[in-house]
């Protein structure tokens, strides 16, 4: 699998949500401030519910950008065979049944998904129990992951 073209898979769908929040916080804003939202009592709310819609936009932007940011300043690691896993690493895991799943280790954006070659990259950090769970752990080791209350073991079958 090809890690630099996961990696513009990441920013390019970072870049649209950017660009699609963006429009969203500008819309909200321009609602915000419109004469006709004026409140002329004081239940007329809409004009300061769409500056906290307009503020959350905005801070959720800002967090998007610096993910992106850091995204566009990776550098991509080679892993040798028996290196830990760390910043970069695209990580397949196979489970008991035969069952795999990939996820890169990333600097931000914990939880987005990426397709490539019709299978789906999850990106987990560092931070993430996840990421906790991987990192420095080498090929051939098993991690046991929570999802819902339940506890599913999966080997670590490639590293690149």
């Amino acid at each position: 699998m090809n890690k630099a073209r996961i990696l513009q898979l990441i920013i390019e769908t970072l870049a649209a949500d950017l660009a699609v929040l963006f429009q969203a916080a500008k819309t909200a804003h321009e609602a915000a401030t419109h004469e006709e939202n004026i409140p002329d009592n004081k239940y007329a709310t809409l004009s300061l519910e769409a500056s906290y819609i307009a503020q959350a936009q905005a801070n959720r932007a800002q967090e998007i950008k610096a993910a992106l940011d850091a995204y566009r300043g990776l550098e991509l690691k080679a892993f040798a065979e028996q290196a830990p896993i760390r910043l970069s690493a695209l990580v397949t895991l196979e489970d008991a049944d035969g069952g795999t799943r990939m996820v890169f280790i990333g600097p931000e954006a914990g939880g987005l998904k990426v397709k490539e070659g019709g299978r789906e990259i999850v990106v987990i950090t560092p931070q993430s129990p996840v990421g906790r769970e991987l990192i420095g752990k080498r090929l051939g080791d098993e991690v046991e992951m929570r999802a819902g209350g339940s506890v599913k073991q999966y080997e670590i079958v490639a590293i690149c």
